[in-house]
């Protein structure tokens, strides 16, 4: 998960607030400490951080609960609304014929940032292509021409011509039955005047519908500076924060942003094409909180899954076989790491916190429960209740299996089909109050 420490914490906090037995000014300034406490440790500004603490107390102890909500819920509502605040809205991208710059200084991630984008307009249904007008950095011709062959994205490029407003010019023509171009363009080490002019150079010709800043999520609260310089050359429509998922900074880079009024388009979570996410402020803190995000992860899916693949009212009306729980194995392989899709689940629904140790073995046991239902029949496939002790023994033989393995994965079924049941029963208090209550 994106900044699984400061989520860690923060869910940490709320967890003391549901365990509280009342809820009185001590227990909120305890909780309002934790989340102090997890901010700093992110990097958000600390102006921030005391002020939004400030208000969290107020509100608690002066506001009345909506009706129908109990006090923890609803000093669970201010903290996600505060922290909404800080972050602020996303982006409006819209899926539609545009034009796209982007710019950043070098080794933010902004080539390869370019391609994800390129792939994330492809899984929308729209054909995207890019223009490769970064002349400044040796191999960013090849690395982007490279990775869009990967992606089957259209490319246009001229390798050698130092000219990147004649490259420019020259792809939008080549470029002009595609719905979404992309230009690609040059980054320097510093806000270089240089890079500058260029910049305005490019943006005066392609006249793009929207021009993106790219941020290494590690630049922290040191993204306020860079924002502002951007947005003072082209007029920043939206920002790109990369390699979220391996910095303990996310929060400086993520506030400061918005500190500019600057918003977060998009932000990359992972190495790979897919790995990357626009950006709703809403869901992104739904899932620091661990309230899950089940609206992306019905997105993903609809995206990468066919009909075939998963049977989404079967399971919703409690009808889980084996037979299902192989299709959903299948299927989460085809929808990404382990550990993304449980990210957004709400807690109390698998929700639960793992080490990546435990997600790899995870993993190896999905594989390994595929081995032993293969050596099912379709009769134990369909009904699970048939499978005694005599044909555990078979179906140990015939999978190579122990028969202490096919117990345990009858147990996960069991387990999964108990939780299922759990989520359609609307079990999960705090998703389905902040649904409820907050129109998420």
């Amino acid at each position: 998960m994106v900044m699984d420490k400061l989520g860690d914490s923060l869910q940490g906090a709320l967890k003391k607030l549901i365990g509280a037995g009342r809820i009185d000014e001590r227990t909120v300034n305890e909780v309002v400490k934790d989340i102090q406490r997890a901010l700093l440790q992110a990097d958000v500004n600390v102006k921030l951080v005391m002020g939004m603490s400030q208000k969290i107390k107020e509100r608690a102890m002066k506001e009345d609960p909506p009706a129908g909500m109990n006090p923890r819920e609803h000093v669970i509502r201010i903290v996600y609304q505060e922290l909404l605040a800080i972050i602020g809205e996303g982006a409006d991208i819209q899926l539609k014929h545009q034009t796209i710059m982007m710019v950043g200084l070098q080794g933010s991630g902004k080539t390869t940032s370019t391609a994800k984008l390129a792939r994330y307009f492809q899984r929308k249904g729209l054909k995207p292509a890019v223009i490769a007008a970064d002349t400044f950095r040796p191999g960013a011709y090849q690395q982007l021409k490279t990775l869009c062959e990967k992606l089957n994205v259209a490319f246009y490029g001229e390798d050698g011509n130092p000219d990147a407003v004649e490259i420019v010019k020259n792809g939008l023509i080549h470029l002009e039955k595609y719905e979404v171009k992309i230009v690609d363009t040059a980054g320097r080490h510093a806000l270089e005047a240089e890079l500058i002019k260029e910049m305005e150079q490019i943006h005066a010709v392609a006249k793009p519908d929207h021009k993106f800043m790219v941020l290494d999520a590690a630049i922290g609260q040191q993204a306020s500076q860079q924002a502002h310089a951007f947005n003072d050359s082209v007029g920043i429509t939206g920002v790109i924060i990369t390699k979220l998922d391996g910095t303990a900074k996310g929060g400086g880079a993520l506030s400061a942003v918005s500190e500019t009024k600057a918003p977060i388009a998009f932000i990359g979570v992972g190495e790979t094409p897919e790995d990357f996410e626009k950006f709703e402020a809403d869901r992104f803190i739904s899932r620091l909180l661990g309230m899950g995000d089940i609206k992306s992860l019905m997105e993903k899916a609809e995206e990468t899954l066919s009909e075939e693949d998963v049977d989404i009212e079967s399971l919703m009306q409690g009808r889980f076989t084996l037979k299902d729980m192989y299709k959903q194995l299948e299927a989460m392989n085809k929808m990404g790491p382990l550990k993304q899709i449980m990210s957004m689940l709400p807690m109390g629904m698998g929700g639960m916190k793992f080490s990546d140790d435990m997600f790899e073995a995870t993993s190896d046991k999905m594989k390994h429960y595929k081995i032993i239902m293969d050596s099912m029949t379709e009769d134990e496939m369909v009904d699970p209740k048939i499978i005694g002790s005599p044909r555990i023994k078979r179906i140990s033989r015939g999978s190579g299996c122990s028969p202490e393995e096919v117990r345990e994965l009858l147990k996960y079924h069991k387990t999964m089909q108990t939780a299922l049941k759990g989520f359609r029963g609307g079990k999960f208090n705090i998703q389905k109050m902040m649904k409820k209550k907050l129109g998420m």
